[in-house]
């Protein structure tokens, strides 16, 4: 039989559709690499050289190859197809969301995902695929929104850490309420470019004391160029009577002077050392709490989350801002029934740390921090955001200004 009879031979064998199931040789392995090698050339072709028509039909074929191939096979066209610019989308998506041990080449490298396509996968699998998404070198503030909703320890805590990555507000904020119950988080956020000073002097009321350090060091600072800007219009508001709540309030916030002398004019005790003094020979009560909180040029709700806090360092800053001396500083932490000394005649190591704060931050430093916790804890306590705080819930920022969130995370978290 010539060679062109045996090559029509094999093609009507092959076309023929109504062969038995018994009669079939069973699949080549072999042949199913080689044609998935082939195909991955084909679409590996500069498109100098290869229509993108057919490049798309390569790879339409080549998904349908993959769909039952075992996992080698498919982890190799993975890592062979990866570092191609113009590869299919489709196939990188399909492979994108297999098994981590082929997805990890394309989550990994890929540089022809895009944000939809990471988005899209990043909702359909497993954490260890996250996490490799949350390793790529530039990751969009989308993306990681997406990411983050998952609130998967290891991923958040990759995404904090990676320089590459971008967080929107959105992210930030869920990642700070969460924070409070889980501390590496605060470490981490301190580091982050995007986090501000609400973010950051928020978090100091549960982060541990050298994170506490650390945002001081970070977001006490001076109001100098605010002061400078605004100076003319403090006699401007007072002609008026101070009638504008909100720039009473926002002027309070921004004035140099920390002690507050009509308080202190009203007063019995006449100055914030002689309220200090009674506090340490009777013991804090209420009604001194709120003469001191006055005195000092806060609200009473200020200077109660302040005197209340366990381990002291807000005490530093209550003190530093209205020029107290560190002999004051003492005085208050005793009239907090707080210990000074130890059995051991040692100084208490609490006490220690609030004076080490006390003493590494500047006056106007102090003044800054301790006028911006009044400002943020008390300045938007209006009844809805009240009712936000007695149900647990933050309020959102687009509705009620940052000083909302701070006082809602501050106030509702009372474990």
């Amino acid at each position: 039989m010539s060679a062109p009879q045996l090559q029509s031979q094999a093609l009507n064998k092959a076309l023929d559709l109504t062969e038995q199931a018994g009669e079939q040789i069973p699949p080549s392995d072999t042949v199913r690499r080689s044609l998935a090698k082939r195909l991955s050339d084909v679409i590996c072709i500069p498109s100098s050289q290869l229509p993108p028509q057919e490049r798309h039909m390569a790879g339409d074929v080549l998904v349908e190859l993959l769909r039952d191939a075992d996992i080698e096979l498919r982890a190799s066209v993975a890592k062979r197809l990866v570092m191609l610019n113009e590869a299919p989308r489709t196939i990188l998506v399909i492979l994108a969301k297999d098994e981590i041990e082929v997805a990890r080449h394309v989550l990994e490298n890929s540089k022809s995902l895009t944000d939809s396509d990471l988005i899209q996968i990043a909702r359909k699998v497993s954490t260890q695929h996250r996490l490799m998404i949350a390793q790529r070198r530039k990751i969009s503030d989308a993306v990681v929104d997406v990411l983050a909703e998952f609130l998967e320890e290891d991923v958040v805590e990759t995404l904090l850490k990676n320089k590459g990555a971008s967080f929107s507000e959105t992210a930030l904020q869920r990642i700070l309420t969460v924070s409070r119950q889980h501390q590496p988080y605060v470490e981490l956020l301190i580091k982050r470019d995007e986090v501000r000073p609400s973010h950051g002097l928020t978090m100091f009321w549960w982060a541990g004391a050298k994170s506490r350090k650390k945002i001081l060091q970070r977001f006490g600072v001076t109001r100098a160029v605010l002061q400078q800007t605004c100076a003319d219009l403090y006699p401007r508001a007072a002609a008026e009577g101070w009638n504008d709540e909100a720039v009473r309030k926002a002027l309070q916030f921004i004035e140099r002077r920390q002690r507050n002398r009509a308080a202190m004019a009203r007063s019995k005790y006449g100055t914030l050392e002689n309220a200090i003094e009674e506090a340490a020979r009777v013991g804090m009560d209420r009604e001194l709490a709120d003469e001191i909180s006055y005195i000092a040029g806060i609200k009473p709700a200020t200077g109660a989350q302040i005197l209340s806090d366990k381990t002291g360092e807000p005490l530093a800053i209550l003190c530093k801002a209205p020029g107290l001396r560190r002999p004051h500083l003492t005085m208050l932490w005793r009239s907090l029934k707080r210990p000074d000394i130890m059995a051991d005649g040692s100084i208490n190591p609490l006490l220690e740390n609030v004076i080490a704060v006390f003493d590494a931050i500047s006056t106007d430093n102090a003044q800054t921090v301790l006028r911006y916790w009044n400002w943020s804890l008390t300045a938007s306590l209006t009844p809805d955001v009240l009712e936000y705080i007695k149900k647990g819930l933050i309020p959102k920022e687009e509705d009620f200004g940052a000083a909302a969130i701070t006082a809602a995370l501050v106030f509702g978290n009372r474990t």
